[in-house]
């Protein structure tokens, strides 16, 4: 895993136009989920288009921890033989989940309603994130938790033997939560009910339904999205195709957007209404963006999304859109970069606490490249249109997407733009710089000038 290897400088340079027709990898979150429902269904599940990333690696070596044979053959599909609820084994080792929060947050829920001991561990970044907030759900579930300080990892959990269902109100806008609560529903007897204020993702309502499960969504008259699984069924297997990831396309999308002269197409990219705020957003800011093909994948919208390259203009995007688009962020903040006056983005405090605290190390990014912005305890300001942006190296802090979002503001830069570790893409993204020298872009191995 690159958490544990060598830091790789990448550096990045305006090199003209970019070009060309792509596919970005599988979707993270449906991956994940893919292989956790395959694990726990009774039967042979596949998986087309699985993102073999570390972070969803991961999460296939903890599902073979517990019992479930996991095998890609020559044409890539993946092959899952679960072993059905109730039926897990206790690892025999410590399940090490690197830089995957979505993976270790949801095999808690998993974990923690079987009669089973687990330890989780993960890099530096991941274990400086918090867990309490799926602890919390499962210690009132009945499972028995020990973890450092802060209930950061590594963390071990002894799962209830008679786990209790539970009603429990969402304290924060996390999909990561929702599911964590709904897995541990899987296998507790009776109704599991979470309660959502403020609606976020929704991948794992949809391929429960698919996989059989007894779920149903409603509104109460608050508004809130309810959500009631009956706990303890028979999960089918189920044929899956992946659709492409819609925060991986984000940098493709925002590159095309500020390089001048670009025009790009990203075929196959999910649609899902919860993962589509960064899209919206920059239509807003006046961005050439067009979905094609619309269609419907293993029950996710899907389409094709051509985007060309366009003038923006700076806007105040509304703080109720930041959990359909938490993750891409980093990435706004970089067209904000080459828009035509302010961006305020408000209701960021989540960014806080994911694989770094993504709201300063975007600020500090910005400013090491010419780029004025104001920092707010839950919000950013970018102003766009400065002179001689670039020149800068930017501090990931063991973060991809901040890696990711840099490098595409060196491709519209009047200066190349550096990452001090590149190697911590291949958490969400294995094929990036690949991808984007395809399409024209020029990104190098800076580490031989580092000294």
């Amino acid at each position: 895993m690159s958490h544990g290897s060598s830091p790789t400088p990448l550096t990045a340079s305006s090199s003209g136009p970019l070009k060309g027709t792509i596919r970005v990898p599988g979707d993270k979150s449906i991956s994940h989920r893919a292989l956790m429902f395959g694990a726990l269904a009774v039967g042979h599940t596949t998986v087309k288009g699985l993102l073999e990333s570390e972070d969803v690696l991961a999460t296939a070596a903890a599902m073979r921890a517990v019992g479930a044979k996991i095998e890609k053959d020559a044409e890539g599909t993946y092959h899952i033989d679960g072993i059905g609820l109730g039926s897990l084994l206790e690892p025999e080792g410590v399940i090490d989940f690197g830089n995957a929060g979505t993976g270790v947050r949801l095999t808690m829920g998993i974990f923690g309603t079987h009669d089973i001991a687990a330890t989780f561990v993960g890099d530096a970044s991941l274990s400086k994130r918090p867990m309490g907030r799926v602890l919390d759900p499962l210690r009132q579930m009945g499972t028995t938790v020990v973890a450092r300080s802060g209930d950061r990892l590594p963390a071990s959990i002894r799962g209830a033997k008679q786990p209790l269902p539970l009603t429990y109100r969402v304290p924060m806008p996390s999909a990561q939560v929702k599911s964590a609560v709904l897995l541990a529903g899987l296998n507790a007897p009776g109704i599991t009910t979470v309660i959502e204020p403020i609606p976020t993702r929704d991948h794992t309502e949809k391929m429960l339904a698919g996989f059989g499960a007894d779920i149903s969504v409603t509104l109460n008259e608050a508004g809130e999205r309810v959500i009631k699984l009956k706990g303890q069924p028979e999960l089918k297997p189920q044929d899956l195709d992946v659709p492409g990831d819609p925060s991986s396309a984000g940098f493709p999308i925002v590159a095309a957007l500020i390089v001048p002269g670009s025009d790009v197409t990203i075929e196959n990219v999910l649609l899902n209404e919860h993962r589509t705020g960064l899209i919206t957003t920059l239509i807003e800011m006046g961005g050439d963006i067009e979905i094609l093909n619309r269609r419907d994948a293993s029950g996710e919208e899907v389409g094709d999304i051509r985007v060309r390259a366009s003038q923006l203009k700076g806007i105040t995007v509304p703080a109720v859109r930041a959990p359909s688009m938490i993750d891409e962020y980093p990435a706004l903040a970089v067209a904000a970069a080459f828009a035509e006056g302010d961006t305020y983005m408000p209701g960021l405090d989540e960014l806080r606490v994911k694989e770094s605290d993504r709201l300063a190390a975007v600020a500090r990014g910005l400013e090491a490249n010419g780029i004025p912005c104001v920092e707010g305890e839950d919000s950013l300001t970018v102003t766009g249109g400065a002179n001689n942006i670039g020149n800068g190296t930017v501090v990931t802090h063991l973060d991809h997407r901040i890696a990711m979002s840099f490098l595409v503001l060196g491709m519209a830069a009047h200066k190349p733009v550096t990452v001090d570790d590149g190697a911590v893409i291949a958490t969400s993204f294995p094929t990036f710089t690949s991808l984007f020298a395809g399409m024209g872009a020029s990104i190098r191995n800076s580490s031989s000038e580092a000294a």
